[in-house]
């Protein structure tokens, strides 16, 4: 188990990861990564532990120092797995670009790697390596240990250097034991490896990346020396034993939120089924080691209601069974437009849209001690609330003419030149001329102010002569207000119409959405749209 501050450090082997720069947010990015999954795999890890998520206290209800079998550790126990504090869990970042990533490199080498890491950071002792785990990034359209081939069908794994199974053998290690994972390029894999699991359209692209990695990350610092921590009787990790179930079922994958964004995961296994039967999770309260015999208390407001545009103020009260302790606070599930003062456990805001959500809020002391309360938050809207609507007009574009629509020369088609509309007989046809050129299409309508949960929906369909290439040369962009929706390009290619759905983020009065395409002198790319709505309710 890994009971100390967990500490991952990112290794991108290979000179195929192309040339290196770094975005807005600090994290490093790459020429060659197509897919953009070493800024989403950083912003990640930079987030577990952050943004009061508990996801990550699934993992703290292990602990070593327990019989084989055992589904609890006493209360005194002093080797739970830890939460990871201090501003997430990625320790480091290293672009190995001094030789070439193999085709197919070998768990033995994959392992040599990880060693090597170790060294690179300055881990060079068995103790500083003792909470630390490598993950090896593979570039786009390599194999390691068999990734992507017919011998090969997994998304990931995690090892350790002196494993007897390794392909290629156990790797000699003077620094300690390490533990690293078999991270391939995920978006090789498609939806084999989770692409679009929970996201639909490009925001669920890299679903997959968060997923595989995330279950691996658990399963390492609850087995972090495999088979030596948490197994099953049957040998299944606890990522194992809740992978691929599906979004929106019990125990399946969701998004989860955190301080640096938010990412598709799975749920885990907690083994203490958070005070019943095992079972898989997306939440658990925080388990501190014991020891101290410190008790944090967390007293329950009772369930909770509001009105949407209604500014709120609840107090969160907790005691510490211990003198001189500094409570931290944090919240999950608040309804949207509400957060938690960290310092003060104070919760404000003005909710933005009408739901009923299950609020967790936990208090933690400085030794780790902690406590929580559930309970149910309703908001609902005021004034008679929102009536259903669909407030565009000319969705289909079936007058024939772009009103009240506006739009460049020739948006609005019949059918016609190897395409088809979605429904009906006209369609909106943004760009295809293969030269340099914008089109965009545009109209303001009035959302009541009632209605804070309108959403944008249209169909699309994206037909480019670039079959081939990996790079973005021709973009369409979705905005209301000038904020960006969505966005898609020639590398979204696809047969046939696919239908999006957006929030419009609570956005009420004068609202303009508009549709800009975009085209550079290379081959053509046309974006066709059609049936287009904007629904309240």
């Amino acid at each position: 188990m890994t009971s100390g501050q967990e500490k991952i450090y990112l290794v991108f082997y290979g000179s195929q990861w192309g040339g290196q720069g770094t975005n807005a947010s600090g994290d490093v990015v790459l020429s060659g990564d197509p897919s953009g999954q070493a800024p989403y795999q950083q912003e990640l890890y930079e987030g577990l532990g952050t943004g009061g998520e508990l996801w990550s206290g699934v993992m703290t209800q292990y602990c070593d120092g327990v019989a084989a079998g055992a589904q609890t550790c006493p209360a005194g126990n002093t080797q739970h797995v830890a939460y990871p504090t201090g501003g997430g869990a990625l320790a480091g970042v290293w672009v190995d670009e001094s030789t070439a990533s193999p085709a197919q490199a070998s768990g033995h080498q994959l392992g040599v790697e990880a060693v090597s890491a170790a060294s690179h950071f300055g881990n060079t002792t068995a103790a500083a390596n003792r909470d630390a785990q490598y993950i090896i990034v593979s570039p786009h359209s390599t194999h390691p240990d068999g990734y992507n081939t017919p011998s090969g069908q997994f998304c990931a794994w995690h090892d350790w250097n002196g494993d007897t199974t390794l392909s290629g053998g156990p790797v000699a290690s003077a620094v300690g034991d390490i533990a690293f994972t078999n991270s391939p390029y995920i978006t090789d894999m498609g939806a084999s490896c989770g692409q679009n699991f929970v996201n639909a359209g490009p925001g669920g692209t890299l679903d997959g990346v968060s997923i595989v990695n995330g279950h691996e990350y658990a399963e390492t610092i609850t087995d972090q020396n495999p088979p030596g921590g948490y197994t099953d009787a049957s040998g299944a990790e606890n990522g194992d034993k809740c992978a691929w179930i599906t979004p929106g079922t019990p125990g399946g994958s969701f998004d989860l939120s955190t301080g640096t964004g938010t990412f598709a995961m799975q749920t885990t296994w907690a083994n203490d089924g958070n005070g019943g039967a095992g079972a898989c999770q997306a939440s658990h309260p925080i388990v501190a080691n014991g020891g101290g015999g410190n008790t944090v208390t967390v007293t329950g407001p009772g369930n909770q209601t509001g009105t949407v545009g209604t500014a709120v103020s609840l107090q969160i009260h907790a005691t510490d069974s211990a003198t001189g302790q500094t409570l931290s606070y944090a919240a999950t599930g608040l309804p949207a437009g509400l957060s938690i003062n960290a310092a003060t456990g104070l919760i404000t805001g003005t909710p933005t849209t009408a739901a009923t959500a299950s609020v967790t809020v936990t208090a933690h002391d400085t030794t780790n001690a902690s406590g929580s309360a559930s309970f149910t938050w309703t908001i609902t809207t005021t004034g008679g609330g929102c009536t259903a609507s669909q407030l565009l007009g000319n969705p289909g574009f079936e007058t024939g003419s772009a009103a009240p629509w506006t739009s460049t020369a020739g948006v609005i088609n019949p059918n016609g030149a190897g395409q088809t509309s979605h429904s009906g007989t006209w369609y909106a046809w943004l760009d295809g001329y293969g030269t340099t050129h914008t089109d965009t299409l545009t109209q303001t309508m009035t959302v009541p102010a009632a209605c804070t949960n309108s959403t944008l929906t249209f169909w699309l369909h994206i037909d480019t002569a670039e079959t081939t290439t990996t790079t973005q040369f021709d973009k369409l962009t979705i905005t209301a207000n000038g904020a960006t929706v969505a966005t898609f390009s020639n590398l979204n290619r696809a047969a046939g119409y696919t239908q999006h759905t957006y929030s419009l983020g609570g956005r009420t009065g004068a609202v303009t959405i508009k549709f800009s395409g975009t085209e550079d002198i290379s081959l053509q790319t046309s974006f066709v749209v059609d049936d287009t709505a904007v629904t309240t309710g």
